[in-house]
């Protein structure tokens, strides 16, 4: 075993930072991994309520420093980012091509999230009690025993920090625009929401070439932000603006019929059909943030013939898509360094979560 200190959560809305012992003897196709860095997202604050203890983080970059029998691509010594949605490549889904909803070790899809990828519970303990870990990585620790399938190695010249917000935000906000919406070049964009995933989206489409991005949220420092990742115009949005029907006329003032795509990305469930009234007649309107409760939609927003789609994680394909991040961040398309604005000790974690929760930061990092 080796000892590391973590990020526990107790279930009950808290966490705390423990020393526990990993296993350092991986079998299978198991890696431990030294983690360097790790993203901090809203799905860590929320993990703290999950009813049971977890070791916290579901983002993260870090260096193989042991591999089991069975690991075939990976070896001592590799950087890696770690992938939350671990594939198995076998299911119906992996071989569909939608490994982030695989039948076997998805979590999400298994309507468990906090479990998933079959990881050996009794690899990380505290107080020789075994704990889980979230999304079975546990990215808030400095050691983690992961499997080779959630690994995909760096091939280029970057900051772990940066590395490390790869895995969930970076993914999720360009696999929306890329891989679900399939935007295309010379189209127009709107984004509700501009924080990480949505500046990401933003990113995203003006990697697709889409030639007008609108951004739209209440905060006009988060706005400022938007233009550096490169929204064309913003709209500052009123609190009062119920389900932004005001901001949506603005939009249509901006592109004459509505935009072509709409991406939702502010976690608001009040503001889950506000894409629907933002694009055109058969536009797209995309739901990012992930919203799960139940919200009342105006079935005229449909008119005519608008489609609304759900996709989760980007419908990220680790290998593939992991690579293809890291060469657009290479060629300085796609902006990483700039994104991390604060880093983060482990112990000043609910500094981060208070700046999180402000919109301080594009993105905060904890670094080991």
């Amino acid at each position: 075993m080796i000892h590391a200190k973590a990020a526990i959560a107790n279930g009950g809305g808290d966490f705390s930072i423990q020393t526990i012992e990993v296993d350092d003897v991986p079998v299978w196709d198991e890696v431990l991994i030294q983690v360097k860095a790790a993203g901090i997202c809203h799905t860590d604050w929320d993990s703290q309520s999950w009813g049971k203890p977890l070791i916290m983080g579901h983002e993260g970059a870090g260096i193989i420093v042991r591999v089991g029998p069975e690991v075939k691509n990976l070896q001592v010594g590799d950087k890696v980012i770690l992938n939350w949605a671990i594939p198995c490549y076998q299911c119906f889904q992996c071989q569909e091509g939608n490994q982030h909803i695989c039948e076997v070790n998805s979590p999400v899809t298994a309507g468990n999230k906090v479990s998933g990828g079959h990881a050996r519970l009794e690899a990380s303990t505290f107080n020789a009690i075994p704990v889980e870990r979230s999304f079975s990585l546990g990215t808030m620790s400095e050691y983690t025993l992961v499997r080779e399938a959630a690994c995909v190695k760096i091939n280029v010249d970057i900051p772990f920090a940066s590395a490390a917000i790869i895995s969930c935000g970076v993914m999720t906000g360009y696999g929306s625009v890329v891989n679900a919406a399939k935007v295309k070049p010379g189209s127009s964009v709107v984004v509700l929401g501009t924080g990480g995933v949505g500046l990401n989206v933003i990113q995203g489409a003006r990697i697709a070439g889409a030639a007008k991005i609108i951004a739209i949220d209440i905060n006009p420092s988060r706005l400022e932000m938007a233009v550096e990742y490169g929204a064309t115009h913003t709209i500052l949005a009123s609190k009062d603006d119920i389900g932004l029907i005001e901001a949506a006329k603005k939009v249509k003032e901006l592109t004459h019929r509505g935009a072509d795509y709409a991406f939702e990305c502010t976690a608001i469930p009040a503001l889950g059909a506000a894409p629907l009234a933002m694009v055109r007649n058969a536009g797209m309107a995309v739901q990012v943030s992930g919203i799960e409760q139940e919200i009342n939609i105006d079935m005229n927003l449909f008119e005519w013939d608008k489609v609304y789609i759900n996709p989760l994680y980007g419908k990220a394909r680790p290998q593939i898509d992991f690579p293809v991040l890291q060469e657009l961040y290479k060629k300085g398309d796609l902006i990483l360094d700039k994104m991390v604005t604060q880093t983060y000790s482990l112990y000043e974690l609910n500094i981060a979560f208070s700046d999180m929760h402000q919109g301080l930061n594009a993105k905060g990092v904890i670094v080991f």
